[in-house]
């Protein structure tokens, strides 16, 4: 048989030509595959740049123990050294600004026996280191630091006086004074009174050095407002020594008419027996009853509910008028140190008297220093032992710069003479 096909139809064809052409051309261009070149050994890492140094603010916390009064009342807790908490707190206040201002603030605290020297104790290498400070302590040792070596070149907050005389003949330069004095306290009484018009005034003075010297500030406010002591009695606890106070109370207030009975009583030594054992019923004013004070529990306005719980929460007590003094102090340091960027002494104190500076102190109204006499501008609260009343100055007392200048020396009246 013939065979139909003597080769492959394919063998011959222009096709498989050009595919024979193409391929080898295809494997030619293909890109060989090379190994991946070996990474290099990692570089050692870099150090990261150190931070920039903090600029530091070195305050010092100057104070003695204290001995619990022999009137101390089992309902308040004794408190030795009273003070440092409120100080403690606004240094962590302090730093959470200063944490994005590039500044430190840094609390060295020096607490000495109650019996020591203070002057003596503020030579310490950590007083020493501190340009600014904070004194805990009466009239006369404030004054004695302030004018000592170790003291006169640094600028020094009062947290522990109320004397009228620092901030009159007594004043020094480098000194200001946080608490209310005195006569800011007599006088926000007697703005109140004027406002309730209680104007006839039974004054009793107790036996140490500070009732009589708070009784001065009760007479100077009462000519001030208008008032008329219609009786001044100093008491002595010598009627009958088998009574009790109370029972000598009505006996001691007979026989006078008047609006209110005004308490000069510092130590507490008599002044908590007055209300309700008087002989006629009227209310008690002064250093019991209603009072004037910095700071109080029952204060719950302008964020100070906020304050008062914070302060809870890391002492487990309520904030008294010295920690307020305290913490008040440092952040008035934190205020001019960041506003200023400073951390020098002598550029803090220009600021803190300067029109420029004004402290959010819970009370409703900017705090700042009168430049006369160093003292804190502030209002004053007006609180019985369970109830805020008022705060002064009240309105209708009316002053031509700020109407804070109402309680105090105005500076008309100012005997500091720097």
């Amino acid at each position: 048989m013939r065979r139909l096909f003597t080769s492959s139809p394919f063998k011959s064809s222009p096709l498989l030509k050009l595919l024979c052409l193409i391929l080898p051309l295809s494997a030619a261009a293909a890109p060989k595959t090379r190994p991946a070149p070996a990474k290099p050994a990692a570089a050692a890492e870099k150090p990261a740049p150190a931070a920039p140094a903090k600029q530091q603010i070195v305050i010092a916390y100057v104070a003695a123990l204290q001995n619990p009064p022999p009137t101390a009342s089992v309902l308040e807790p004794f408190i030795p050294d009273l003070g440092v908490a409120g100080a403690e707190l606004a240094i962590s206040d302090n730093n959470t600004t200063g944490q994005f201002t590039g500044q430190e603030f840094v609390l060295k605290k020096i607490i000495v026996p109650a019996d020591a020297d203070l002057t003596q104790s503020f030579q310490q290498p950590a007083a020493a280191e501190a340009d600014l400070a904070l004194i805990n302590t009466g009239a006369e040792s404030l004054v004695k630091i302030a004018d000592s070596d170790a003291g006169k070149n640094k600028l020094l907050f009062d947290i522990g006086s109320s004397d009228d005389a620092l901030r009159n003949g007594l004043c020094r330069r480098n000194v200001l004074h946080i608490l209310p004095n005195r006569a800011m306290r007599a006088d926000a009484l007697a703005q109140y009174m004027l406002k309730k018009r209680w104007q006839k005034w039974f004054l009793v003075i107790g036996q140490a050095p500070g009732d009589s010297l708070y009784a001065e500030a009760i007479k100077r406010a009462a000519k001030r407002y208008g008032m008329k002591i219609v009786t001044e009695k100093t008491w002595t606890n010598t009627f009958n020594s088998h009574r009790s106070d109370q029972a000598d109370v009505p006996e001691f207030t007979q026989g006078v008419e008047y609006d209110v009975l005004v308490a000069a009583d510092e130590t507490g030594a008599f002044g908590e027996y007055l209300d309700y054992h008087t002989w006629s019923p009227r209310p008690v004013i002064g250093t019991q009853g209603l009072i004037a004070t910095a700071w109080h529990p029952t204060h719950e306005q302008w964020g100070a509910s906020q304050l008062q719980n914070r302060f809870k929460e890391k002492t487990g007590r309520w904030l008294s008028e010295t920690e307020y003094a305290a913490y008040i102090a440092v952040r008035s340091i934190g205020e001019a140190a960041i506003r200023a960027k400073t951390n020098q002494m002598l550029a803090i104190r220009d600021y803190l008297l300067s029109p420029a500076f004004a402290l959010q102190g819970y009370k409703g109204a900017p705090l700042s220093f009168r430049p006369w006499d160093g003292q804190l501008r502030q209002p004053v609260l007006l609180a019985a032992p369970r109830e805020m009343v008022a705060v002064a100055p009240l309105e209708g007392f009316l002053h031509p710069k700020t109407e804070l200048d109402t309680l105090g020396y105005d500076q008309p009246e100012t005997g500091c003479k720097f």
